[in-house]
């Protein structure tokens, strides 16, 4: 009896993605979208996510380094140590007008493990964008991962709730919705998408109402 329990077993998280065929092709087809209204040559912003501690750790330039390499060439790379001063305090309604993307750095539950934990902070930047731009969460062992790919979790308490994600333990870095997400931050060609815009990802659309009770 124990074996044949033990047979019928799954791991949830053994997958290569969390979104369903559908959500795939929606964040496709919304990708292509940003990318033939991209004017020609034009560059990509793209912003960072990342809390004080982690910026503060001896590997932020390591991994600044790695990112830049995953992403497209060229592609304008933003921070809070390069685009917050004294002149120019945080302001995220208008900093967020001006970005073609989002990467967001979680704190690692441990290290090998594919849970990240992201802030208040954090949380209210990427919902700001998740359904509008290529949003990606940076794995210290896995790269860059779209967000729709990622199981999501509102933890406590409500009025400062944090986020946390998992990446699929089959995670796959040639996945459709990485290339498309890169080529959506990839400068304009002048070529004409055949893609329609998408509506927002149903199972990322409104992950960050408090989890039922």
């Amino acid at each position: 009896m124990m074996s044949i329990m033990h047979a019928t077993l799954t791991d949830p998280l053994d997958v290569d993605t969390f979104a369903k065929p559908v959500q795939q092709r929606r964040f496709a087809a919304a990708m292509e979208q940003i990318a033939s209204n991209r004017t020609p040559g034009a560059l990509a912003r793209v912003y960072i996510s990342a809390a004080p501690r982690t910026m503060n750790s001896p590997k932020w330039d390591s991994w600044l380094t790695q990112i830049t390499e995953e992403l497209p060439a060229g592609v304008e790379i933003l921070h809070y140590r390069n685009t917050v001063t004294n002149d120019r305090p945080y302001d995220w309604d208008s900093l967020v007008e001006q970005l073609d993307g989002l990467i967001v750095i979680g704190k690692q539950k441990r290290a090998g493990s594919r849970v990240y934990l992201l802030g208040p902070i954090a949380r209210l930047e990427l919902r700001s964008l998740i359904a509008r731009k290529p949003v990606l969460l940076y794995g210290h062992n896995l790269g860059l991962i779209p967000v729709i790919d990622c199981k999501s979790q509102v933890l406590a308490p409500e009025d400062a709730p944090r986020l946390k994600l998992i990446a699929p333990k089959r995670w796959k870095e040639d996945s459709a919705t990485l290339q498309a997400a890169l080529h959506a931050l990839t400068p304009g060609s002048g070529d004409t998408g055949t893609g329609q815009h998408a509506s927002a990802v149903d199972h990322l659309a409104h992950p960050f109402a408090a989890p039922p009770q």
